[in-house]
């Protein structure tokens, strides 16, 4: 498991395109699994400070019990269709894998619970230069970036 911090240090300039995909808005979506195994999507705010992706659950929200009972999530940061005019202008869209670890309760006006995300992957998938093939970047811990492109 990794943090966003050994993302930064092992890659980056991947780590900081990564991080414009995910503050490009406020929302993104992330995934966890229900007590049946069924998978579950939610909106859902993230923070990254001090080399820590974090995010926050409201009190007796479902992915907060879900991440308790199943540390598993997927989460897909914010992202636009490519510009018609210009493909290989569209900037991606960023994705992270992981296991969320419960630090505690969150602190300040909002209650709930705060987990810090233990990553096993990131990923940002986007347009090849010419536009015309799907170009994907896959980190993994302790491993360069793998670059597939698709048809």
């Amino acid at each position: 498991m990794a943090s966003w911090n050994d993302v930064e240090r092992e890659e980056p300039d991947f780590a900081a395109r990564v991080r414009r995909l995910l503050d490009a808005r406020k929302h993104k979506t992330i995934a966890t699994l229900r007590a049946d195994g069924s998978p579950r999507i939610s909106g859902i705010e993230v923070e990254i400070t001090d080399g820590e992706m974090t995010f926050g659950s409201m009190p007796g929200a479902r992915k907060g019990a879900d991440l308790q009972r199943d540390p598993r999530f997927a989460l897909h940061g914010p992202t636009v269709d490519p510009p018609p005019d210009d493909p290989s202008g569209w900037p991606g869209e960023a994705k992270v894998a992981g296991r969320a670890v419960l630090v505690g309760d969150l602190e300040g006006e909002t209650a709930g619970q705060l987990f810090r995300a233990e990553l096993d992957e990131v990923v940002v998938t986007s347009l090849n230069q010419a536009g015309d093939r799907l170009l994907i970047e896959i980190w993994v811990p302790g491993s360069p970036i793998r670059r597939v492109e698709r048809d």
